[in-house]
């Protein structure tokens, strides 16, 4: 009967052991799963942002294989607008397409040619025929002296005082040089050289070494440095120029005695042999004939300023149109001094 008491009054106490143990164990577990769902949640974050640089890789990837594509796609569409050797097209349009196009502006331009030549040869030959006329109206030609001045003055004894005259005289012999008028035809004396039809004019020769004393080939200095000066005298072209009768230069000094003088060719002659002209085009390399005047100064003629007035005579060539003086002839001073 005394022992049920104990037994009851044991078991509360047990209870009481029991409690405190089971709130123990369960503490610490608690703890461990909130580090666990920590540890979860940033192991996902992680694996979160992993996934994000992967994703912007692969973008970037993306991008770059787009661009890529891109140019591709460029360089290859510039390739075949040149040349597509798929369609055999070259810069868009194909060989026969080009064809056509070059047929077609090988045809205009060729019209537009042929339209421009006839209109160009049309105005040409209005301009000829134009000049034709007006050269014959003005049959009468102009003359001209060499060295190229009005006023002739220099010392016979100072070759630097007078060598831009020769040097003049001798440019302009140059082109009637023996060696190159050689090349030239020889045509009948006192016969007009008449060549309307042929489609090459021929030139007559007018060799240097007609000139004689004043050719500058037995004296250089063409008399200047003895005082006896040559001056070379030449008429101006005249297209289709036939002086009638038998043309001559004659010189006068303007002074109470005569002045002695010599010409080369003999008697100042301009033979007809060398008229017509055709021009530059059709006769380039025709050369006008020339007659050189030795003026036979003495010693009481020096330091005298003597004019000279040159003509052409002997034809119907006018020398007296007192309008123009130098129409048919020339006037000229010389002064020499020693």
């Amino acid at each position: 009967m005394s022992s049920s008491p104990q037994v009851q009054t044991q078991k509360p106490n047990q209870d009481q052991t029991q409690e405190p143990n089971q709130d123990q164990t369960q503490g610490p577990n608690q703890d461990q799963n909130q580090d666990n769902a920590k540890e979860e949640v940033k192991a996902e974050e992680k694996e979160e942002k992993k996934e994000e640089k992967r994703e912007k890789k692969e973008d970037k990837k993306e991008a770059n294989e787009a661009k890529r594509e891109q140019k591709k796609e460029k360089q290859d569409s510039w390739k075949d607008f040149i040349y597509n050797p798929r369609t055999g097209e070259f810069l868009g349009r194909t060989a026969g397409s080009w064809g056509l196009i070059l047929l077609f502006y090988l045809i205009f331009y060729g019209f537009l040619g042929n339209v421009f030549s006839y209109h160009v040869g049309d105005v040409a030959d209005t301009r000829f025929k134009m000049c034709s006329r007006h050269q014959d109206r003005v049959a009468s030609p102009g003359l001209v002296i060499r060295p190229h001045a009005v006023e002739i003055t220099f010392n016979r004894s100072d070759p630097e005082n007078y060598k831009h005259y020769i040097r003049q005289l001798h440019d302009l012999l140059q082109s009637y040089n023996d060696s190159i008028q050689e090349r030239n035809e020889l045509c009948m004396v006192g016969e007009y050289t008449t060549q309307d039809n042929e489609p090459v004019k021929k030139v007559c020769q007018f060799k240097r070494s007609t000139l004689r004393q004043c050719s500058g080939l037995p004296d250089p200095s063409f008399g200047f440095k003895e005082g006896k000066p040559c001056i070379i005298i030449k008429m101006n072209r005249v297209i289709g120029l036939k002086p009638e009768g038998d043309p001559y230069i004659n010189c006068t000094a303007k002074r109470a005695t005569s002045l002695q003088m010599q010409y080369f060719p003999s008697e100042g002659r301009l033979d007809k042999m060398f008229f017509p002209y055709y021009g530059k085009k059709s006769h380039p390399d025709y050369v006008q004939p020339l007659v050189a005047v030795k003026l036979l100064f003495t010693k009481e003629d020096y330091n005298i300023e003597q004019t000279v007035e040159c003509k052409v005579e002997g034809s119907n060539l006018r020398n007296d149109d007192e309008r123009d003086k130098f129409l048919g002839r020339v006037t000229f001073r010389v002064k020499v001094s020693e």
